[in-house]
């Protein structure tokens, strides 16, 4: 039956010359994945446009329809879950997940006008933290292959004895290898090879991923020539052209993080070394010890520079790149490595490995470092919240110091996991440090491990708390869940059930504080932990010895734990990784993790797993602008959870005039609960309240039930809910099964999403769209489609 609302047929007169107009509506699916046949519900589907990875698919009764057919619109289905968890590569981005974090941390700041500066040095301190964690990683792969093993185990006649594979490398053996110089130079190629497979990694991703090119040419837009555009322009960051296009950039810091990484290699090189040569006199090897360092050091200045001179450009198209640097930096940190590789190999015959590496202190630095950094962006962060506070934003615009300092901890507990889990192995049944074989590594892994209990603990109070308040609040809800079925007859297992379900959608909204302290708690504790460390120069287990009995086993357990703790998180990590390698769904369950921590552009860490939307933004929105161009008809884009974030940024990108003819509808949509409680300076109430001006016409569709979606909170007629859920109570004769609780999922089962399309497309009609002559239209018969 033809809905009169939907088409209406055109007078007698005007048939001849007159079709309906053109209606189409591109479905976009959420976290997790989806396949075509799901989405249009029909197993028969074929691929319109696109590639293996990302493709527009339609029925295939449809496949060559105009969209002027009376009744439903034809619809399409976007599906890009094949750019987060395709094939079992991806499951290799585990290990990249704090650069993907920190990454994040660039998209938490607040809001600000008229602050550039400041928005300008917030990006600075972000990118210095992401430094920190590539130096951090290659330095846990030189305390593993330097340190470890070829300097301790490979000194050792009881280590390397029960390790056949490091025969050759032992120095009580006596060979060309025994010299602790050349068997650290032998080992420095994992960790230089480690440095060199991120930057592959780096690069090809950007090719496979982010190289796709915007909509350009129909943007009015101020193309300033700054090195940075902290706030491009008056309008939503989101709409500038440049947003989804970061190569200069990317290309930069890729190259500063590449060269960073070959100069932490060289600089364990030297300074092992130079250790040895100033203890040795008047020698030629001390003087080019002097100079390789003080050469490493003036490298290390420029990888800084280079790191803080340019950010991102947003307002127009960057597709320069600063060739000096891309070509020369990684390049030159490269033969730094190879000149330090060789002054270590240089004969030394009287020296000797024992202890740990020269240069242990090294992890110190480095967390010292990330906490000032984080102390710092905190401190930026709240002058930009003087400016642009609201009542909405995560923990008060703190957001973004948070998340550094969780990717912090991130770095350090991978690094020490690792190295502690080597230590083990190496030493065999010993313990490292306790016997004559490994000494295992440096006090301040352990020191951090240690705390790792401690943190659980302080966990607890606010878990608890949670738990409390969340039974509390779901007896509360029961009472009032009848007046939403007030024909219903009472259930208490029922409306228990449909109250708790109600309550735990709302831990969401919980999470920013049990994050706030999460973050405090880590700062405070890894604080802690480095000052131990440095005081003491020992572990905490022997540290405490000379403590009351309490405090002495208090210690010692927490040492323990920690240490079990740090391992079995290790391995977790690996195992997890491997069985997603070979483990689909478990490869889309990692899926759904860089669903949400890879949709933005890679603008503090070039090692972050690739960010999806620099090509699904710019797919969506050539599609829904060829098409209204091509056919001049109405379009709805339809987006789901992580599809309506797509589908949002994607209306911002297109022309005004493109604008016009497109409506926006979003279920499950986390645009202002996560999105802009999280990153107000992207997806905050003037944000949306700009994006709602801008698009012709939009809907809103949310749960109590649902634990990721809710309302946009925007001027206007857009929020539509909460739905009912479930559509019934009990058993009813047109439910005559109980109805399940979809929380997230199943939106378009509802009957409210049919009449929602419906009205948005007659809105979009009412709206004077032009209609197309039948010549026009026949011109060419396959326009709609392709």
């Amino acid at each position: 039956m033809r809905d009169p609302g939907f088409w209406s047929p055109a007078p007698p007169r005007e048939r001849a010359a007159e079709v309906p107009t053109p209606s189409l509506e591109l479905l976009v699916h959420g976290v997790g994945g989806a396949t075509p046949q799901e989405m249009l519900g029909d197993p028969r589907t074929v691929r319109v446009t696109g590639d293996e990875t990302a493709a527009v698919y339609r029925r295939t009764d449809s496949a060559e329809s105009t969209g002027t057919e009376p009744g439903e619109p034809v619809q399409e289905a976007y599906v890009w879950s094949n750019l987060t968890s395709g094939n079992g590569a991806r499951a290799l981005w585990l290990l990249l997940l704090p650069f993907m974090v920190v990454n994040i941390a660039h998209w938490m700041r607040p809001p600000s006008r008229g602050l550039p500066r400041t928005v300008r040095v917030y990006g600075v301190l972000v990118r210095l933290i992401a430094l920190s964690l590539t130096v951090l990683l290659v330095a846990a792969a030189c305390e593993v292959a330097l340190d470890l093993t070829a300097w301790q185990c490979a000194g050792s006649a009881t280590c390397a004895d029960s390790r056949s594979w490091l025969g050759f490398l032992s120095a009580r053996r006596g060979g060309w290898w025994a010299q602790p110089g050349r068997r650290l130079a032998l080992a420095a190629v994992v960790p230089a090879a480690l440095t060199a497979l991120l930057w592959y990694l780096s690069s090809r991703t950007w090719s496979a991923y982010e190289s796709q090119q915007p909509l350009t040419g129909v943007h009015d837009t101020d193309d300033t020539d700054g090195t940075e555009d902290p706030e491009p322009s008056a309008r939503p960051a989101l709409s500038t052209p440049g947003f989804w296009y970061g190569r200069r950039l990317v290309a930069r810091l890729r190259a500063a993080h590449t060269a960073a990484g070959f100069l932490t290699v060289a600089a364990a090189l030297a300074t092992a070394a130079v250790g040895f040569d100033r203890r040795s006199t008047g020698t030629l090897l001390e003087a080019i010890g002097w100079l390789l360092e003080a050469t490493l050091l003036a490298a290390a200045g420029v990888v800084v520079w280079v790191v803080c001179r340019r950010g991102r450009t947003e307002t127009r198209l960057d597709e320069e790149l600063d060739r000096t640097v891309v070509a020369l930096l990684p390049g030159s940190a490269l033969v730094l490595l190879v000149l330090s590789a060789l002054y270590a190999a240089w004969s030394r015959p009287g020296w000797t490995s024992h202890g740990s590496l020269p240069g242990d202190r090294t992890f110190g630095v480095i967390t010292l470092a990330q906490g000032a950094l984080v102390v710092a962006l905190a401190v930026v962060a709240a002058v930009l919240c003087r400016r642009l506070p609201h009542v909405r934003t995560a923990l008060g615009g703190f957001g973004g110091p948070a998340v550094a300092m969780l990717a912090c901890a991130l770095g350090g507990v991978m690094s020490g996991g690792i190295a502690q889990r080597v230590a083990d192995w190496l030493d065999g049944r010993g313990t490292p440090g306790m016997g004559p074989g490994v000494a295992g590594p440096p006090v301040l892994l352990s020191w951090q491990a240690s705390v790792i209990p401690v943190l659980l603990v302080v966990l607890m109070v606010p878990t608890v708390f949670l738990v409390v308040r969340t039974v509390h609040r779901t007896r509360v809800a029961g009472r009032g869940i009848m007046a939403d079925y007030p024909a219903e007859k009472p259930d208490p297992v029922r409306t228990r059930t449909i109250a708790g379900a109600r309550t735990r959608a709302r831990l969401t909204d919980a999470a920013p504080p049990l994050l706030g302290i999460m973050a405090a708690a880590t700062l405070l504790l890894g604080a802690g932990a480095l000052v131990g460390a440095w005081l003491s120069d020992e572990v905490p287990g022997r540290a405490a010895r000379g403590a009351p009995g309490m405090v002495a086993s208090a210690t010692e357990t927490a040492q323990a734990l920690g240490s079990w703790l740090v391992g079995l998180g290790f391995v977790l990590f690996v195992t997890w990784g491997r069985r997603a390698y070979r483990d689909a769904s478990a490869r889309r369950t990692i899926g759904i993790l860089w669903d949400v921590g890879t949709f933005w552009p890679r603008a503090a860490h070039p090692f972050a797993p690739p960010c999806y939307a620099e090509r699904a933004v710019p797919d969506l929105t050539w599609r829904m602008f060829t098409w209204t161009d091509r056919t001049g008809g109405r379009l709805v884009i339809s987006g789901h959870s992580q599809g309506s974030v797509l589908s949002a940024a994607a209306v911002w990108q297109l022309p005004a005039r493109t604008r016009r003819r497109v409506a926006l509808l979003t279920y499950g949509c986390p645009l202002e609960r996560l999105y802009g409680r999280w990153f107000p300076a992207y997806f905050g109430p003037a944000c949306l309240d700009s994006l709602q001006e801008e698009v012709h016409c939009w809907r809103n569709l949310w749960r109590s039930t649902d634990p990721i979606g809710g309302p946009v909170r925007v001027e206007g007629d857009v929020d539509r809910g909460p739905l009912l859920d479930p559509v019934a109570y009990g058993r009813t004769r047109e439910h005559p099964l109980p109805a399940p609780i979809l929380a997230h999922s199943d939106y378009q089962a509802d009957p409210v999403f049919v009449r929602e399309r419906t009205e948005l497309l007659n809105e979009l009609d009412a709206g004077a769209l032009p209609r197309q002559p039948v010549r026009a239209a026949r011109a060419d018969p396959r326009g709609a489609a392709g």
